[in-house]
């Protein structure tokens, strides 16, 4: 089959706009879950985006949700929203195995910050999405809802591929390279990875570049699921959280944007490059003016300083989890895969003095964006080299094949900033998605979606 996905056609499923006939009586938030539901049952053959799904649950939960809909007092603006998250992430009435053999079975039986705070707001936590093993490099069974051949990404590959496949208007992911704004390019998603912290990611403490954010079909059901987490729950220990209004940001054009290449631009296939330099031209002729490395001194310097970004965030991962994998790979060595085992030898190898050396490369990048402030209202990249390519697993024999789930480099250096990043889907490559980020400074989530929800009302999106 070949893939035919075009972005000027393709319509993702929303719920923002659903409410209004909620409020009328027109429509419930019942009825809504249940087309949700078919379209599982007729998808999820192939996607495969979910580990569990809890029908019972959710449909209690829908009822109590069309019952404030008609009384007139939802709890708020996601209230009868089906969302689906991350199976790294504990829900009290569904198991979180993470995508691991050594966690199968494993059911805490509580909620994380973000679960309470969706479930307080009246969404419906629909089920568990699947996720690389430990939100690491190993794939899942997840496919990309536009080509089964290829993958959806990762880690965060069920979320992504559910909100693509229209199963669910939103859902979960977690990021420490690229884990959400990766998956989301390839299965033609808006997505938000904000601020570091801006969202509390609960349990999940122990990395720290690990983010949580919304996958969704629109900006504003992305914002919407996003500011309602925060509003209840806050962000991470001491983090400010999320900082923007409570209705989605308006659309704002850009005066001036920064073109930033990092180490992905030179992976670019030539049709990718292509696509890429229409969505620019696109908007330049609706007047923003795109400054490169070639334009100011400064650029060059952070280009310079992001040059290794990939290298850096992979070891600060390691680094920081080999003690609590050392524990795992020790209790049970045959519940985590080959993959999992090289990496965190890689981990192991690292001394202190390599730890303290990314950080302070880390440092320096962060230092360089910063004098980017005065430039430009923030930057625009590709949210990967290119659309999703072919995984068709590990060859029998031979040593695990290198980023199964495609390639966190257009991801890392916004990973190891801090910064907030929306990708809008405004290309199609080869019949794929391929998505386009907007990239803010820190706590300028709001702005930064602002900007990404003019450039999809306004610029005319791409296909190559």
């Amino acid at each position: 089959m070949q893939a035919s996905y075009r972005p000027d056609d393709f319509r993702q499923l929303t719920f923002h706009d659903a409410t209004a006939a909620f409020r009328d009586g027109s429509d419930t938030p019942r009825a809504y879950l249940e087309r949700c539901l078919e379209t599982i049952a007729a998808r999820e053959p192939v996607v495969r985006a979910f580990v569990v799904i809890n029908e019972a649950g959710a449909r209690e939960a829908a009822d109590a949700s069309t019952a404030r809909w008609k009384a007139g007092k939802p709890l708020s603006p996601i209230d009868g929203m089906p969302i689906g998250a991350k199976d790294l992430i504990e829900t009290r009435d569904m198991p979180t195995q993470m995508g691991c053999e050594a966690y199968r079975g494993n059911f805490p039986k509580r909620d994380s910050a973000m679960i309470r705070a969706m479930r307080d707001a009246g969404a419906i936590i629909l089920g568990k999405t699947v996720t690389t093993e430990l939100g690491q490099a190993h794939p899942g069974p997840t496919t990309n809802p536009f080509d089964a051949r290829h993958t959806p990404g990762g880690s965060s590959s069920g979320s992504a591929a559910a909100v693509g496949a229209r199963m669910v208007p939103a859902a979960i992911g977690t990021q420490v390279g690229g884990s959400i704004i990766r998956p989301a390019s390839y299965c033609g998603n808006v997505a938000l990875k904000p601020t570091q912290g801006a969202i509390n990611r609960g349990e999940r403490q122990g990395l720290s570049q690990s983010t949580a954010g919304v996958h969704a079909g629109s900006i504003q059901d992305m914002w919407l699921v996003a500011k309602a987490i925060a509003l209840r729950a806050g962000g991470d220990p001491g983090s400010p959280a999320l900082f923007g209004p409570d209705a989605p940001p308006a659309a704002q054009r850009p005066a001036r944007l920064i073109v930033m290449e990092g180490e992905g631009w030179a992976l670019m296939d030539e049709e990718s490059r292509r696509a890429f330099e229409e969505v620019l031209e696109g908007l330049r002729t609706a007047g923003v003016e795109l400054l490169t490395r070639a334009d100011a001194p400064a650029i060059e310097a952070f280009e310079r300083s992001i040059a290794n970004a990939k290298a850096v965030t992979n070891a600060i991962g390691s680094f920081e989890t080999r003690w609590s994998q050392q524990n795992l790979i020790e209790a049970n060595p045959d519940g985590v895969s080959e993959r999992f085992k090289i990496r965190h030898a890689a981990g192991m190898a690292m001394t202190l003095e390599d730890y303290r050396a990314c950080l302070l490369q880390r440092e320096a990048m962060r230092r360089a964006l910063a004098d980017l402030a005065p430039l430009a209202d923030g930057l625009i990249s590709p949210s990967s080299p290119g659309p999703a390519p072919v995984w068709e697993g590990d060859k029998p024999g031979q040593p695990p094949a290198p980023r199964p789930t495609g390639d966190v480099v257009s991801n890392a250096a916004t990973s190891a900033l801090g910064v907030p990043c929306v990708t809008v889907p405004m290309a199609a490559v080869r019949g794929l998605p391929m998505g386009v980020q907007v990239i803010g400074h820190p706590h300028m989530d709001a702005r930064a979606a602002g900007m990404a929800r003019w450039m999809l009302e306004t610029i005319p999106p791409v296909s190559v």
